[in-house]
C-alpha cells in the first residue's frame, strides 16, 4: 500500500509559477512510474505529465515547455514545476503512482490561476 500526499497548490496570477509536491509513503525507487493529473470543474481528469522509473518523461501538449516533472529519491517525493501559468491550468492536481500494476492516488491539491 502506498499513501500519496500532494501539496503546493494555491492562488496565483497568470504568468506566475508554482511547484507541486507529492510525498510518498514508500521508496519511490520501487515505483514503476509516477504522474500528475488534473481535473478542472466540469471536465474529465486528464494526464499532465508522467515520469518512468529511469527518468523518461512525457507531457501533455498544453503544458510542454512550461511544466517540468521530477523526482527526489532521497525525499521520496515527486514534483511538478509549473511556470507561466495560465487560467486554463486551474484545476485540482492529483499525484498517481504505479506500483506492481496497481495505481495509487493522492487527495489532490487545488491550483487556481486568476487575475
Amino acid at each position: 500500500q502506498v499513501q500519496l500526499v500532494e501539496s503546493g497548490g494555491g492562488l496565483v496570477q497568470p504568468g506566475e509559477s508554482l511547484r507541486l509536491s507529492c510525498a510518498a509513503s514508500t521508496s519511490i525507487s520501487s515505483i514503476s512510474s509516477m504522474a500528475w493529473y488534473r481535473q478542472a470543474p466540469g471536465k474529465q481528469r486528464e494526464l499532465v505529465a508522467n515520469i518512468a522509473r529511469f527518468g523518461r518523461t512525457n507531457y501533455a501538449d498544453s503544458v510542454k515547455g512550461r511544466f517540468t516533472i521530477s523526482r527526489d529519491y532521497a525525499k521520496n517525493t515527486m514534483y511538478l514545476q509549473m511556470n507561466t501559468l495560465k487560467p486554463e491550468d486551474t484545476a485540482v492536481y492529483y499525484c498517481k503512482a504505479d506500483l506492481n500494476s496497481v495505481n495509487y492516488w493522492g487527495q489532490g491539491t487545488q491550483v487556481t490561476v486568476s487575475s
